[in-house]
């Protein structure tokens, strides 16, 4: 099976970006401010959209070094992907006394704060990332977004180990 493919590629990278205007519109349309790791989560699934569309347009041969690349790269930001939907999920199933206190808005953190305090304050948390206010299928939106990030990580590490596998003519 050819996981690697032009078309394959940009429909992967078209999915990324009808994530984010979902995000948008449940933020602009339904009144939904993200929190810290919601951004950074917007962050990861863009990254993961530019990713496919360059190797989309790019279209290496399967197994040459271009597609060895883009798979090692699609598979650590899906893992970082991972990393921070899994935070969200985390803070979301603590009970209530455990939930951290809420901090300053991200912006004000921006301003103030250096770049390795920032990212590490929001990999943190706080209260307002464990309030759940949607869900689908009882499954919340960052948990929808570690589910997308695990499908994403599989079908990376699935070209990887294609792409290292030795052809046969």
């Amino acid at each position: 099976m050819q996981l690697q493919s032009r078309a394959l590629n940009l429909f992967a990278a078209v999915f990324c970006f009808a994530l984010l205007g979902a995000a948008y519109y449940f933020q602009y349309v339904e009144g939904m401010e993200p929190c810290p790791l919601c951004i950074f989560q917007r962050i990861m699934v863009l990254a993961v959209g530019v990713l496919l569309l360059i190797n989309g347009l790019h279209n290496p041969a399967p197994g040459r070094w271009g597609d060895r690349v883009y798979a090692i790269l699609g598979v650590i930001l899906s893992g970082l992907g991972i990393f921070i939907a899994g935070r969200h999920v985390w803070l979301q199933s603590l009970p209530e006394s455990e939930v951290p206190a809420c901090g300053p808005a991200l912006d004000y953190l921006v301003d103030v704060l250096p770049l390795t305090e920032l990212i590490r304050t929001v990999l943190t948390g706080s209260g307002e990332c464990a309030q759940i206010s949607w869900s689908f299928l009882g499954i919340s939106m960052p948990g929808w977004v570690l589910i997308i990030f695990i499908g994403f990580a599989l079908w990376f590490l699935l070209r990887l180990i294609s792409a290292f596998r030795p052809r046969t003519a």
